[in-house]
This record gives structure tokens, sequence and C-alpha cells, in this order.
């Protein structure tokens, strides 16, 4: 396994994160099976296990509390708020009212008295930076949270919480979760260079680009994952977006085997070359996916092959740039962009 420094905070992170999303009802995992997985990964050397409050509605962080019991010292614990947490109006965003309830929560089902980064789960337009940055930055001195960050957040936003940490005298964004693959390119334009240029730790989500890049998923085979059941048209090949994947894929498959790699570690070790890249999260379901990815974790990528890699998508280039999680609100809503 190989560590990185966690941007500037002198933390020492493994080059690949687990990540704790399928654990409990989204990924039908038992609490025996996310132990096992849990302890597989610390094991082999993965020092850093990523929740959130939403996963599986708080479940997966009540999994994770209960494997890391009597491990806690050697696992760097990040979690995640603001998205919904049921149908209560005031159950999510980045208000100072929530993100106290929402860390108390979270450190309830973990068992911790403490997470080592609290991040953003995604920008909050009707909280001001000053706001959450300001209960952040409390909770950071009350020494319930270590650090803090932001995730899938766009750069003109990464920027703007940025400044207002520094004009407030407050505590700022250590690190950046954003979607990073091969077939999803689009952060090296804007999100990379800022997070760079800020000194950011960047802990990439989805670097298998929803089981694409798996090696799972090839022209004439019936496309089958646990996502493909609740995520349709990620996986339609009638859609245009998803027959230019598919077709990256079969190109991409025959640079893996020329190479002598899997498509997993293709995929990761592509993710982790990045010089503005930390670490990239992996989501095992099962045992035999966390061997297969780790399998990966000192993958180093030939400069012939990542440029075989530029040549099948672009640097830059997303492909199903719809998928992006990072929209302006107002693209999304007309009533914020006409008066």
């Amino acid at each position: 396994m190989q560590y990185r420094t966690l941007g500037r905070t002198g933390v020492q992170v493994s080059t690949l994160v687990l990540g704790a999303m399928n654990f409990g009802k989204i990924g039908n995992t038992t609490q025996e099976e996310a132990t096992a997985i849990v302890d597989a990964a610390l094991d082999a050397g993965i020092n850093l296990i990523d929740t959130a409050d939403v996963y599986s509605g708080g479940q997966s962080e009540e999994m994770v509390g209960k494997a890391i019991a009597g491990r806690r010292g050697d696992v760097v614990l990040a979690t995640k708020a603001t998205l919904p947490m049921g149908d209560e109006r005031n159950h999510r965003g980045g208000s100072r009212r929530w993100l106290v309830t929402a860390l108390d929560n979270s450190l309830r089902r973990l068992g911790v008295d403490h997470v080592d980064l609290y991040q953003m789960h995604r920008w909050d337009p009707t909280s001001s930076d000053e706001e959450t940055l300001s209960a952040l930055t409390d909770l950071q001195r009350a020494g319930k949270i270590r650090y803090f960050g932001s995730s899938t957040f766009p750069a003109y936003r990464i920027v703007q919480a940025q400044w207002a940490a520094r004009e407030g005298h407050l505590s700022r964004y250590v690190t950046e979760q954003p979607s990073y693959s091969i077939l999803q390119r689009g952060i090296e334009t804007h999100v990379l260079p800022v997070t760079q240029e800020y000194g950011m730790g960047v802990l990439a989500w989805s670097p298998l680009a929803s089981g694409w890049l798996s090696g799972a998923i090839r022209a004439g085979q019936e496309i089958s994952t646990n996502r493909s059941g609740f995520m349709q048209q990620r996986y339609d090949i009638s859609i245009p977006a998803n027959r230019a994947k598919l077709d990256a894929v079969e190109q991409l498959a025959k640079v893996a085997d020329e190479a002598g790699l899997s498509m997993i570690q293709l995929a990761l070790g592509f993710v982790t070359a990045h010089p503005g890249v930390t670490s990239a999260i992996i989501g095992p379901r099962t045992m035999d996916h966390l061997r297969s990815q780790l399998a990966a974790a000192d993958t180093v990528l030939s400069t012939d092959v990542l440029d075989a890699i530029d040549a099948i998508v672009a640097p830059g280039v997303d492909l199903a740039a719809h998928e992006k999680n990072d929209t302006p609100p107002a693209l999304l809503d007309p009533a914020l962009r006409r008066r």
C-alpha cells in the first residue's frame, strides 16, 4: 500500500480509501460482511474509511462503528452531512442548526467521540459559507472533528469558501471529494487546478465509474450490477452517452490487456496517477470485490499506458456530463435563471 499526505494536514493516508456506501441496505451487506471487509482492508494497509449519515439512513455509520470498535486508533475516520435525512425540511443542508445536530447523530451512530474528517456532502446554496464554516470551526474547536472538507463542490464554490474562511478568520476546507474516473475527467479542467492551488487533499469517489470500469460491463453482455437495478438510466445502452462509455470501455480493455493489467488496476491506477489526487475511494460490496480492488494498491501506470488512455478519453472530458453532481442550481431550476 502507498501513502500520501492528506493536503497540508500532515496526516498520512493510504492511496486507496475504504468507502462504506454499500454497507447496509444499499448494498445488502450484513454487519458480519461489513466487519470482515473492514478488517481485511485495515490488514491490507488501508487506513482511511469514508462513510456518510445518508448512506442507508445512518445504517452505514452504525456498521462502520461496530466494525472499527477496538481499532479506532488505526483509522482515519471520515463521514459526511448535508443531504436530506428524512422529510423534515431542516434535517439537511449546511446551517449551524442542522450541522451541530447531524454531527452528534453521526458520532452516536459511529460510537466515537470525534471524527477525523467531516465533509459537506454537497454545497448548500441556501446556507452562506460564513454560516457553515463558522459552525464547522466551532465543532473543530470543541474537539468533535479534527478537519473538515467539501464534496462534489464546483470549482468556483471551492474558491469562494476559501476566500470566506480567510476573510472571516475561520478554519477552511482542507479536502475535496469529487467524482473522478477515466470516463468522467471533467474535474481536470477546473476542480483539480483549484484544489492544487489551495493545497487541498483530494479523495476521488466512483473511480470505477459505478461499475463501468470494473471489467464486468462489456459489449454483447447483459449489464447486471447492483446499481443497475435502481439507476437504470446510467446503464441504458440506447442513451448516446452510455454507448460512448461502452465504446471507450472496449478500447480500454485492450489497453489493460496489453499492459498485463485488470480493468480495475487500470482504472484505479489512472486516478491515483494524477498529482492532484491523494486517494481513490473504493466501495466493495463483497470480499471478492475488495480483493480485486486491493490488487491495484501498488499499481503505477507507465507513460505509454496513460497516453493510450488520453487517446481514448481526452483530458478534461466527461463522457456523461449529465451525471455530474455539481451543476449550478440555476441550470436545474428555470425559476432561478429568469426574471
